[in-house]
Formats: structure tokens, C-alpha cells, sequence
């Protein structure tokens, strides 16, 4: 039988064991530009290890999840981590696991506001991007290069998301 996943709101300290919330953080903000622009500076770090690895830029368009939703799939990457930025000012779901021995463990499910982006962190378990409602365009830090990046695991079981409140 499937498993009820509950949503959460995204925070720092919720999110901090999968890698950092990007957001507009008062304690990061220094002024530059001769006092004409906020800098919220190091918010994350990108990763990209492996010989010939490189840091690269994406636009991703996410396609709305219909739900309830069944998460049957997990993905992480190894040599690399990979960060969601939302361009569209539309909440989106996170979903992450932490690592149960090569595998992920339960899901924990984040509502992410539309002015909030996640890193994830090398070898962290999540979900593939999840918009919410409508198409939605994500700037996306990734890593490329040789060597496989990507590991995907399938429950046996899926774990069921319901609708997320408006």
C-alpha cells in the first residue's frame, strides 16, 4: 500500500541536510555597484567533480504535475550538484531523501515559494523537477562532463503526494 507524503514549507534549517535554499537572505546582502544593487552573496556551491568536468547553465521549462501524484523514482548525481532557480515566480515542489545505505529512504516533500531555489548537493536523492499548475522556467547550475552523473532508483511502492494547498 502506498505511503501519504505530507508537504512541508522549504526552509533553511528543514533543507539544510540536502543542500541550500537560494534565496534572498538580509544577513548575505552586501551593496556593490556604488550602493545600486543587493548582492546576497554565496548562497550555494556549485560541484562538478571528475576530470573534465565543468559547470554549465540550463533553462529547464517544467510541465505541471497532476495530482494526487505518485513518486515512484529517484534520481541523484555523483559527480555533481545541480541547482533550481524558479525564472517563473511560481511555487514548485522538492521533493528529497537522505541515503539509506545506496538507497534512497522515505521522501520529504518541500512547497517551494517562487522566489526560492534549492541545491542539491552531490549524491543527494531527489525527485525530478516538479512545477506546480503551470509550465514553469527554471535556471538550472549543472554539472557536464565525461563520467556517468546520473543514478536513478525505482520504488517498489510508490509514495503518494496529494494536492498541495493554494
Amino acid at each position: 500500500m502506498s505511503e501519504f507524503l505530507h508537504i512541508r514549507p522549504l526552509t533553511q534549517s528543514a533543507f539544510a541536510s540536502f543542500g541550500e535554499v537560494i534565496e534572498a537572505d538580509p544577513a548575505r546582502m552586501r551593496l556593490i555597484n556604488g550602493g545600486t544593487t543587493e548582492r546576497f552573496h554565496a548562497l550555494a556551491a556549485a560541484e562538478a567533480a571528475g576530470e573534465g568536468a565543468r559547470v554549465v547553465i540550463n533553462l529547464f521549462r517544467g510541465q505541471p504535475r497532476v495530482f494526487p501524484y505518485a513518486v515512484n523514482m529517484m534520481e541523484r548525481h555523483p559527480l555533481g550538484s545541480q541547482s533550481f532557480s524558479p525564472l517563473s515566480g511560481r511555487p514548485y515542489l522538492v521533493v528529497v531523501s537522505k541515503d539509506e545505505a545506496g538507497r534512497p529512504g522515505p521522501p520529504q516533500v518541500f512547497l517551494a515559494r517562487g522566489d526560492q531555489g534549492v541545491n542539491y548537493r552531490r549524491n543527494v536523492w531527489h525527485h525530478p523537477l516538479m512545477s506546480l499548475d503551470a509550465p514553469s522556467d527554471f535556471l538550472v547550475v549543472d554539472r557536464d562532463g565525461p563520467g556517468n552523473n546520473l543514478e536513478e532508483f525505482f520504488f517498489d511502492t510508490p509514495f503518494i503526494i496529494g494536492a498541495p494547498a493554494p
